[in-house]
């Protein structure tokens, strides 16, 4: 996600995303950036319009705070469940993180 963040911080600062800024700023958020990943990430968005695929974002996540907010209410429920249980529910919500940070960035 980092790798996302920073391609998103050099869009809103009006830079162009290049590898070097992208490595800059991992650095400066003390992360070992991955030139791969970073190359990975620049072909991926070489035919993105950001702004587009940020509005597009924009709907999912207004939809996805209520759910939220739902969440603590739900904590008292996963106390009572088995090791299975919770292990499957940690599962779901990584994929969902996934799903709503860098798919929602690709529409």
């Amino acid at each position: 996600m980092e790798y996302v963040y920073s391609a998103l911080l050099l869009h809103k600062a009006g830079k162009k995303l290049t590898a070097k800024a992208m490595d800059g700023i991992l650095t400066a958020a003390g992360v070992d950036p991955d030139k791969n990943r970073i190359k990975a990430l620049l072909a991926a968005l070489k035919d993105v319009d950001i702004d587009e695929a940020l509005k597009g974002a924009a709907m999912p996540m207004a939809i996805a705070a209520p759910a939220a907010a739902a969440e603590p209410a739900a904590k008292g429920k996963k106390e009572k469940k088995g090791k299975k249980e919770k292990k499957e529910e940690k599962e779901e919500e990584k994929e969902e993180e996934f799903t709503a940070g860098l798919g929602s960035l690709f529409g």
